[in-house]
Formats: C-alpha cells, structure tokens, sequence
C-alpha cells in the first residue's frame, strides 16, 4: 500500500514537473512569431525570408528531435531538460540583440547589408535554438512510458501534452500585449526567456528520471525483448526493428507530418494572417485569438485521452481518423467566412478547429510509444518529431514564397487548403484502425 501510494505521488509530480519544464520550452520558441511583424515593419525583412528562417530551424528541431530521442532513451531525463533549455533561455537573450551584432558585422544602420546581416544573424540564433530545443520532448516521452502503463497512457500523456498548448498559449498572449503595448520586439526575447530561466530551477529542484531512481519498482507487464540484452548493440537491433522497419511507425509518422502542416500554418503565420487579413485584427487581439487556439487544443487532447481510453480500448489511431476529419470542416467553415464576419465567429471556429486538431498531436507518441515500448518509444518519438517538422518546407518557405507572389489570393484559400490536408491525415491514419494493443511481451 505505501509503495502504490508512493508511486501515485511520484508519478504525478513527474508529469507536473515535467509539463512545467516542456512548456518553457515554447516561451523561448515561439515567440519569434510575434517579433516577425514588428521586424518587417521596422526593417522591412520580406516574408519570403522570414519563411526561409522558419524552414532552416524547423528542419533542424526537427533532425534534433529525432537524434535527441535515441539520448533520451539511455539518458536521465531531468539534466537532458536542464541543458536543452538553458542553451535555449541564453540563445534566446542574446536574439533580442540581433540588431547590435548585425550593426557590427555589416558596418551599417541601415540598408541592404544591414538587412541581410539581421536576417542571417537571426537564422543563426534560431537555428542553434532549435539545436536545443530538440532536447525537450525526447526526455519528457521517457518519462511517461516508464511511469504511465500502456492502458493509461493515453488519458495521461494527452494531460501532459497540454504543456505544448499551455506554453504556446501563454507566450501568444504575453507577446502579443508586449508588441501591442510597447511595438519592442526585443522584449520578445527577453521576457519569455527571463520566465523560462526560473524554470530551469523549477526542474532541478523537481524532476527525477525513473522509479528505479526514486526506489520504487518499474512498471509490471511491460517486458520487452530488450530486457534480457540491454546492451548498446541489443539496443540498436531493438530500434532498428521496432522503428524503423515498423509500418506502424511509418503511417503515424506521416500522417503527423501532414497534421503538423496544419498546425504550423496557423502558430507560425497565425499572428500575421489575422492582423492582415480580410477581416484584421489588432495585435492584442490575435493573439488572443491564438491563444484561445491553444487553449481549446489543451481542453481537445485532455478529450481525446479520456475517450480513447473510455470508449476505444486504448486506440488512439480511431480517435485520430475521426478528429482529424472534424478539424477539416471547421477550417472549411473558417474559408466560408464572409467579408467583415464577426471576429468572435472566426475565434469559436479556430478554437473548435484546435480542439480537434491537438487531439492526435498527443495520441500520436501514445500509438508508437505502445508499439514500440518504453525501451524505444523516445526515439519513435524523434523519428515522428523529425517527419513532424518536414513540415515546416511547407509552412516556412513554402508559405512565404506563396504569399510573396500571390498576396491576398494565397491568404485568402490557406484555411481551403488545410482542410483538405487535414481530412488526408484522417484518411490515411483509418489504415491503422484495427492493429494490436502493443508490442510488450504477454
């Protein structure tokens, strides 16, 4: 009784604390969303080249992912979150002078050099950023398949997941009344990273690994092949057969790269869309309104836990085909919008739309963390975050050229074209509607 009553404690400290942790990680992530009008309008740096940025950093969180997940796997995951966001919250310090450093390496105030001097310089930063950034989910995926048994772990990990949309929901607000209030987009990078460095304490004094760390037993009925050769070359067999050579691995892993598109779209071009489009809104309110998003995706994936392991006996992939349709008709609805609409239609839609959408973005690391096991499940998580964040070819250079070249046109068909990316996510994840559980050893 007291070592279950010891386990409770602990495994709820460890999703809290580790919740706590990852959502830092969007204070210093997300936020250059926020900075990007700001910086266009005071140095007039093209969309196209913000898309570029976002690309770069995008490809390389997302090859950060995937290499952090198969750390993850044989690391303690408290100093993995530890190093992962302190390279971060100094990185992103460092962001809000980018105009003094691009002073000093072009020579000029102003001008074509100074331009593409910021413009690379700001690359750089965000892209040593998302060399660390990818130290954050990777640890955290670890910590809930080894406290969290498989038939709960929908229901749990999608609780945990709300850290995504909790920080992502925060920073929106917290930026968008900083440039609302003050137009800096310096304070931007120094706010959220200000924040950030406390949480950094908060998961040194909080966090632990796995139970074995804290004296409690590991997890029953999750034996693996692996128990019985832990070795670093039992490893890679490990991995590269329940991984790599897995279809289950592989259809999740793209489904989530077109959800991702999606999802992406509307956090990285969400802020400028609604302050430019058809019906604009002032920067407060957008991002509230992208707030709100998260928010509804926070309320979505807390849903979607709960029904997956209520009503479908631990299959996430069902929940997923039917959710991922339901967010194409609420950005299908978004596109029907006419001219001079009420803002508050456009917020309940997108919140409907996130509510659906975040659904799936928790399930997905459910579905290969129980087919791979807790012995791999990180690095099928990097392996899903890495075709994830291919996506941002799409939503970072693919957007800005697009809006470049076509302007309001393109703008005015982005929500058409989500949803039809959405509903082809839905379709293709029906394909994993009957598999096993998982892939312990019963």
């Amino acid at each position: 009784m007291k070592t279950k009553k010891s386990f409770g404690y602990w495994q709820w400290r460890v999703i809290i604390s580790s919740m706590v942790g990852y959502s830092m990680f969007y204070f210093v992530r997300k936020n250059f969303s926020f900075a990007m009008p700001a910086l266009g309008a005071e140095y007039g740096i093209t969309d196209t080249s913000f898309g570029v940025i976002l690309t770069l950093a995008g490809l390389v969180y997302g090859v950060s992912k995937f290499l952090n997940g198969f750390i993850a796997d044989r690391a303690n995951a408290r100093w993995h979150l530890v190093i992962g966001l302190s390279a971060c919250v100094l990185l992103n310090f460092a962001f809000g002078w980018s105009a003094v450093l691009s002073r000093l390496l072009s020579g000029a105030e102003s001008g074509p050099d100074f331009v593409g001097s910021m413009v690379t310089v700001m690359a750089v930063l965000l892209i040593l950023n998302n060399v660390f950034q990818g130290a954050g989910f990777g640890p955290c995926n670890r910590l809930m398949v080894h406290w969290v048994p498989p038939k709960e772990l929908a229901t749990k990990m999608s609780v945990w997941n709300m850290s995504h949309s909790i920080g992502a929901s925060i920073v929106s607000v917290v930026c968008g009344a900083i440039i609302g209030k003050t137009g800096s987009w310096q304070l931007c990078f120094w706010i959220p990273a200000a924040i950030a460095a406390v949480g950094v304490v908060f998961i040194i004094i909080t966090l632990r690994d796995t139970p074995s760390s804290v004296g409690l037993p590991e997890l029953p009925d999750t034996k693996t092949e692996l128990d019985d050769d832990d070795s670093g070359a039992g490893y890679r067999r490990f991995v590269l057969d329940k991984v790599f050579r897995n279809p289950v691995v592989w259809i999740v892993s793209t489904t989530a790269l077109l959800l991702y598109i999606v999802r992406f779209a509307v956090l990285d071009w969400g802020p400028k869309f609604l302050q430019q489009g058809e019906n604009p809104l002032s920067p407060e309110l957008a991002g509230w309104t992208i707030g709100i998003f998260e928010i509804a995706g926070c309320l979505g994936m807390m849903a979607a836990g709960w029904v997956t392991d209520r009503f479908f006996h631990s299959r996430g992939q069902q929940v997923c085909v039917i959710e991922m349709v339901l967010t194409g008709f609420c950005l299908l609805a978004i596109h029907f919008l006419p001219v001079g609409a009420s803002p508050v239609v456009m917020l309940v839609l997108l919140a409907l739309a996130g509510f659906f959408l975040y659904g799936p973005q928790a399930l997905f690391a459910v579905i290969t963390g129980n087919q791979v096991t807790k012995k791999a499940a990180s690095a099928a998580a990097g392996f899903l975050g890495l075709f994830s964040y291919l996506s941002v070819i799409f939503t970072g250079t693919g957007v800005g050229l697009l809006s470049d070249r076509f302007g309001d046109g393109f703008w005015n068909n982005l929500f058409l074209i989500m949803a039809g990316i959405s509903v082809a996510g839905g379709l293709l994840i029906a394909s994993l509607w009957k598999i096993k559980d998982d892939g312990y050893v019963h």
